[in-house]
């Protein structure tokens, strides 16, 4: 089973994109699904046929989905008040009635993730999730692994702790202690996010970028680049939508034969810094709708993208090091940060920041430098003869 993400500028048609990329696979034999989080529909409307939780056929072989995200909290909420009744009632809580509740900030991330694992376990070779524009998406690509994180760090010590204290707790308050079922659900979130980050992380998973080219595009594009990479995620290609003709830039009219001038500029440097395939969509002159504009855009089903997890080079015959290749293209020098606590190595790429866990060999070493070459930062290990004793 393969997994696309498609994201990119804001109205940039990404929702016509993964509708067209779906369908293609499907037409290829793939069982595929699409799905969507947008309240507006923009999937159903691409697709010619209105999506819902429920899933819909909207071609042989393809199905759609789009996730009802106020569902899916109110059903977290009432599931935690069920679990947690004894304790709300020692305490005198009052319960939440389904007309109250109205989802957080956050509802729709949660329950895309969430439709994204329940889709993995299904009969489909192909995902298609059409997510937020890019710093929503890279944020909502980063969120498993970063609760993942805290609940690691915070919950074996108070469970630990709830544990040998909650038979005295519950003696001298009078009252069930909610201990019990508090660390139960932080377990199920930890199962569940540990679940979603494998899929995310996983070698069939790749992202197809949508924008249209130009230097706003071009900007964007490049920091979404960097911010999948520094988290792990491959490019398996880049979406030029709604190009219009070469020969436009002959054009009597001024504005169009600027458009032309910029987009030709964009689409050359996309095309030449050796990155993830460029697919030139044109202009329908409308918002593709239904099966026959979506095949007009002459998309292609997802092709395999390349490595983008970071590499360990042994270079300890001839340099003394062992060298950690993390792929940052559009990288900047002066962005870039590292520090180095216990067994992470904390990343700053501009904006962009993560803190990942290092491989066991590279924990027995200490950091003797790094440089950015290419598109990757290399930072390089030297052994700790104190952990790591010569002839091993």
């Amino acid at each position: 089973m393969r997994t696309l993400l498609v994201t990119g500028t804001a109205g940039s048609g990404r929702s016509s994109v993964a509708a067209a990329t779906a369908l293609a696979a499907a037409r290829e034999g793939h069982r595929t699904l699409v799905l969507s989080a947008d309240r507006e529909d923009g999937l159903g409307a691409a697709l010619g046929a209105a999506t819902g939780p429920g899933g819909a056929e909207a071609a042989p072989g393809l199905d759609a989905r789009r996730v009802d995200p106020g569902a899916r909290f109110r059903a977290e909420v009432f599931a935690l008040q069920h679990r947690a009744g004894p304790a709300l009632d020692a305490f005198g809580a009052r319960r939440l009635d389904e007309e109250e509740l109205t989802e957080l900030p956050g509802a729709e991330e949660f329950a895309l993730l969430g439709a994204l694992r329940e889709a993995a376990a299904g009969p489909y070779d192909l995902i298609v999730a059409d997510l937020p524009s890019a710093d929503r998406a890279l944020e909502l690509l980063a969120l498993p692994e970063r609760l993942r994180r805290y609940l690691e760090r915070v919950l074996p010590q108070e469970r630990q702790a709830a544990r040998a204290l909650r038979p005295v707790l519950a003696q001298l308050a009078g009252v069930p202690m909610p201990a019990q079922w508090l660390f139960g659900a932080a377990a199920r979130w930890a199962e569940h996010l540990s679940a979603v980050q494998a899929l995310i992380q996983a070698p069939g998973t790749a992202v197809r970028l949508v924008a249209e080219p130009g230097p706003a595009g071009a900007e964007a594009i490049c920091g979404a680049r960097l911010g999948l990479a520094l988290h792990g995620l491959a490019v398996e290609s880049l979406v030029a939508n709604r190009t219009v003709p070469e020969r436009s830039a002959g054009s009597a009219d001024p504005w169009l034969a600027s458009l032309a001038a910029q987009q030709a500029k964009t689409l050359a440097e996309w095309e030449a810094d050796g990155g993830p395939a460029v697919h030139r969509v044109p202009h329908l002159g409308h918002d593709p709708r239904g099966g026959d504009d979506l095949a007009a855009l002459g998309l292609p089903a997802p092709a395999e993208a390349g490595p983008s997890a970071p590499r360990i080079v042994d270079r300890l015959a001839d340099d003394g090091v062992l060298v950690w290749h993390l792929p940052l293209p559009g990288a900047v020098r002066e962005e870039l940060d590292l520090v180095r606590k216990g067994d992470e190595l904390l990343v700053t790429a501009g904006r962009f920041r993560r803190i990942l866990d290092l491989p066991a060999a590279l924990r027995r070493c200490t950091v003797a430098g790094a440089g950015l070459r290419e598109g990757e930062l290399c930072v390089r290990f030297a052994p700790d003869p104190d952990l790591w004793p010569r002839g091993t």
